[in-house]
């Protein structure tokens, strides 16, 4: 039974979708002005281990993730750079489909851009005009009237008392009460622009999310992912504007990833400690990454360092030499470690669990496979299989352990087979010192060796 915490009631409750046997998701996307970092792998591969764990279970999954294409820092960085604002954006979409693909993360069945739904949100800001949830201000931006919604501050927890406590409107601004928030923006020069009923301009950004999410998802669906850092004010304000416009229930199930921190301090470019996904990917295979962000219960902080890289490193090579050599097998079947594994997981994604459950396999793979290969054959292949709900332990063993096509201090594969061959024509002869000087050269090549029955395997450190 399938428990998921719901930051809506802030307690665990059983999972169950509006539509018996689907499943509607919707998570919030990049605003694509620059590379994607951390966070945002962390917030693709979470949700991608949510799509897929839910598919596991039998449900009609859609998943919905959408990309912000227009606002204020899209069109900064574009005057910066000197180039229209599509061409950027058009760039760093392209960019972030190549980072969650090296990264595992299969593509959301429905990508909607903001751009291409102006009519969308045109219509859910002229409805909530409409019901006097919004108002037009002298010079044509468009707000919504916070106050007039009786549920806002119910997904963060923030009352309006408090909010309102020292906020003030700033000179110059057309806004009625300092809590009011922009739906659109009214169009200034140089700027990109759309038509609507009150003039040129184009939406604020909160407005975009409700408008898509319920144009592909409905007035209500099942749940709403996102960041942490979403959930004020921009989750709390889709729902007012959703709830708003529409007057139906907005989300059923809120979730939200914890933070990304850097040596133990908050991921921030002020302190210089901002890292993007390539970045990364130029000195960690992306397998080691996906697996790194897998080892913290995605509402936990994610702590990055090189340790935490170099573990994961070392987490999947036990994996691989577990399943290296193994006959094709179809899974096991009715094991507790399959059991333990799908207990965690429905235990509100708990994957570090789920993680631990899968080297206990391992560790019964080593334990069985000189004594019963037809067992750890099938233990092998039943833990591919739950890799395969994480998006990990796909590739080939002996591939992955000996690092792909990538050369070490300069040796090819050819080379180090042949070195392995001279290695063991010298111990034939008893030539141990010629044998042991092989070894120290391929070890300090970063090349390490693994005397088995039938010969020597080896895998780049």
């Amino acid at each position: 039974m399938l428990t998921i915490y719901n930051d809506l009631n802030r307690r665990k409750e059983v999972f169950e979708p509006i539509t018996p046997g689907h499943v509607n998701m919707y998570v919030c996307g990049m605003t694509v002005y620059d590379l994607c970092h951390l966070g945002h792998a962390r917030v693709m591969v979470v949700f991608d281990v949510v799509a897929r764990y839910l598919r596991s279970l039998g449900f009609d999954v859609t998943y919905v993730r959408n990309i912000t294409d227009i606002d204020d820092k899209i069109i900064a960085r574009a005057n910066e750079r000197g180039e229209p604002f599509h061409a950027l954006t058009e760039r760093f979409i392209e960019a972030m489909h190549q980072d969650s693909a090296a990264l595992g993360v299969l593509p959301p069945d429905q990508e909607p851009r903001a751009t291409e739904h102006l009519p969308d949100i045109i219509d859910m800001i002229t409805r909530l005009i409409e019901r006097e949830h919004a108002y037009v201000a002298d010079n044509g931006d468009v707000y919504y009237n916070v106050k007039s919604f009786a549920g806002y501050g119910k997904l963060s927890g923030k009352s309006i008392d408090d909010l309102q406590a020292g906020a003030r409107v700033e000179p110059g601004e057309v806004k009625r009460d300092p809590l009011d928030f922009a739906l659109w923006k009214a169009a200034k020069p140089g700027e990109p622009s759309w038509s609507s009923p009150w003039g040129d301009g184009r939406p604020g950004w909160h407005i975009e999310c409700s408008a898509m999410s319920t144009k592909s998802l409905g007035d209500t669906f099942d749940i709403h992912g996102g960041g942490a850092d979403l959930t004020f004010p921009h989750h709390e304000n889709e729902i007012a504007q959703s709830e708003g416009a529409t007057g139906h229930p907005f989300v059923k199930y809120w979730m939200h990833n914890g933070f990304v921190r850097i040596n133990d301090e908050k991921m921030s470019k002020s302190l210089g400690n901002f890292f993007t996904v390539r970045e990364i990917l130029e000195r960690y295979r992306p397998e080691e990454v996906r697996y790194f962000i897998l080892t913290s219960q995605y509402r936990s902080p994610l702590n990055y360092g090189d340790e935490q890289l170099d573990n994961a490193r070392g987490a999947l090579t036990r994996f691989y030499t577990a399943l290296r050599g193994l006959p094709s097998s179809e899974p096991a079947t009715d094991e507790p470690l399959a059991a333990k594994f799908h207990a965690a997981m429905e235990d509100d994604f708990n994957t570090p669990e789920a993680l631990a459950a899968m080297f206990e396999l391992a560790r019964e793979i080593n334990r069985v496979r000189s004594e019963d290969e037809s067992r750890a054959a099938a233990l092998g292949a039943l833990l591919r299989q739950l890799g395969e709900l994480l998006g990990i332990l796909q590739d080939d063993p002996e591939s992955y352990l000996r690092g792909g096509d990538t050369p070490a201090d300069g040796l090819s594969d050819a080379e180090i087979e042949e070195m392995i061959e001279r290695r063991a024509q010298a111990k034939q002869e008893k030539n141990w010192a010629e044998a042991d000087a092989i070894r120290a050269k391929l070890k300090e090549a970063g090349i390490i060796l693994e005397d088995v029955a039938g010969g020597t395997t080896w895998r780049r450190s």
